[in-house]
């Protein structure tokens, strides 16, 4: 005899979730369905009719936990739009702000999960070891870009301003200090993690990989293979598919894993996978992130141009912006046609990750279910970007949804 658990609103993840996990008689999860419930905000359609520099002050908006990544995919979208080739300055800048936001954004994720990893005795120099981090590479991203949460100065076309020389030996100083911690804060967690009695089979997943770039991301978005499904099609129940607020997309047909152990496999040759493997990814690509951010800094020419002029006017083609974020593949798209936004979609980390939750329940007893959903880490209220009204009174029409 099956029985049904539902948890909802699920916990510790940024917007609303719902878990519904079919049990047998022995407690084991033979099926598992996580999707979003977070309520629709439209802020893709915010942005049409508009400049083109209104998209990335606007869209970064899409998320206070991983503005940096929106950011960088909105204004690079929007520089392959307007056709713009930004100074090799202006990309270092920007590689150096996603590797430092990487650091922090991983942090964040070590607290978050720290009461389920973390001895009791050991959870004051855990948080203490994550502020200490985080004190230090937010100071880069916001020296570089202006703000740690919702950046001011990367632009379409650039960035607002170079660093100084001053500005660029305080930075590498400062993170050249920090190595030693973060290898100590690395070592840390990752002991952590595989002491704390996780299954190595947890969470475990086969699904093609999603990584783009090893710390930063491209322009190159290959369009024919990519496809979008709606909930209702996706869940075998219909009813639970209706309580979907996000469109789960596809690559070559298949949903995919993105975020660090995707990345950590596809270009580190990384090879341990589910919920364990998930939590050692993570904690290793600070390392790789810092060395990114780094080199990035070391390479930057304080008296070289950060940004370019342009025609506004748009080349009618779409964009694409493609970083990588904390949690994944970042993509947004962007058309401009006569110095307006026609045309904004994004396509963020969670959608990618959020069609392998179901699989990567089955098998495990239900009160481990929880682990799996903080594992990839999900950041709901970025997968909830469209809005469906009615065309004459304009009012949103509930449990609908249609394709951008």
């Amino acid at each position: 005899m099956k029985d049904r658990v539902v948890i909802s609103p699920t916990t510790r993840q940024e917007g609303h979730a719902e878990l519904v996990m079919e049990v047998d008689d022995e407690g084991i999860v033979t099926k598992g369905m996580y999707f979003s419930i977070t309520p629709v905000r439209g802020l893709e359609k915010m942005v049409l009719n508009k400049a083109p520099e209104t998209a990335p002050v606007l869209c970064q908006r899409i998320c206070g936990v991983c503005p940096i990544p929106h950011t960088l995919a909105s204004a690079e979208a929007m520089d392959m739009a307007l056709g713009i080739e930004i100074p090799k300055a202006a990309k270092l800048l920007r590689k150096a702000v996603a590797a430092a936001h990487g650091i922090n954004s991983a942090a964040i994720h070590h607290f978050l999960v720290a009461p389920d990893v973390v001895p009791e005795d050991k959870f004051v120099d855990a948080v203490n070891s994550v502020s200490e981090v985080r004190k230090n590479v937010q100071y880069v991203v916001e020296m570089i870009a202006g703000e740690g949460i919702h950046p001011s100065d990367i632009r379409v076309g650039g960035m607002a301003r170079n660093i100084t020389p001053f500005t660029k030996e305080r930075l590498i100083e400062r993170m050249t200090a920090l190595k030693p911690k973060l290898e100590e804060h690395v070592e840390f967690i990752k002991n952590c993690v595989l002491e704390a009695g996780l299954p190595n089979d947890l969470g475990v997943v086969n699904q093609p990989l999603m990584a783009m770039d090893a710390t930063y991301g491209t322009n190159d978005f290959d369009m024919d293979k990519f496809s979008e499904v709606l909930p209702e099609a996706w869940y075998d129940d219909p009813e639970i598919g209706k309580r979907g607020c996000s469109v789960i997309p596809l690559w070559e047909g298949n949903n995919v894993e993105t975020g660090p152990r995707a990345r950590m496999e596809k270009f580190s040759g990384f090879k341990d996978k589910g919920v364990v493997a998930q939590h050692v990814a993570r904690a290793d690509e600070m390392l790789k992130n810092y060395d990114a951010c780094m080199e990035a800094l070391d390479a930057i020419d304080p008296a070289a141009p950060a940004n370019v002029s342009y025609d506004k006017r748009g080349t009618g083609e779409l964009g694409f912006g493609v970083i990588e974020g904390p949690r994944g593949t970042d993509v947004h798209m962007a058309k401009v046609v006569e110095g307006k936004t026609q045309f904004y979609s994004a396509i963020v980390p969670t959608t990618w990750n959020i069609p392998t939750m179901g699989p990567a329940t089955e098998g495990f007893h239900h009160e481990l279910g929880p682990h799996v959903i903080r594992a990839y880490d999900p950041c709901l209220s970025c997968a909830t970007h469209v809005m469906v009204v009615d065309d004459e009174d304009k009012s949103i029409l509930k449990n609908e949804m249609v394709r951008i």
